[in-house]
């Protein structure tokens, strides 16, 4: 993601990307695994140790949805984490801009 140096711009982008964190389903962070027997399972830490959990095949495509969810959000929040550092390094050049208006 390109970020520009205008606040305005930054506002725009970071406050347009916190509308999309609204999740469209619950978000899992895990990975989605097959076995060699055809099976599906989950892959996620719990406590700091690695757990495996049985998927259902019935539930596997809501599994994934909700994984890819989870990632969609991940993405989101370092965006944004990304455009309000922006905003917070541009606070001073912005202000001495406002200030030479003056």
């Amino acid at each position: 993601m390109r970020i520009p140096k205008h606040p305005t711009l930054l506002r725009r982008l970071r406050d347009a990307r916190v509308k999309q964190l609204v999740p469209r389903c619950p978000p899992l962070a895990a990975s989605l695994g097959h076995n060699a027997a055809g099976g599906t399972h989950v892959t996620l830490k719990v406590h700091g140790k690695t757990r495996t959990v049985y998927v259902p095949k019935d539930l596997t495509e809501e599994v994934a949805a909700s994984i890819r969810e989870h990632k969609r959000l991940r993405q989101l929040t370092s965006e944004i984490t990304a455009l309000q550092l922006a905003l917070i390094q541009t606070h001073l050049t912005a202000q001495r801009r406002r200030a030479g208006r003056d």
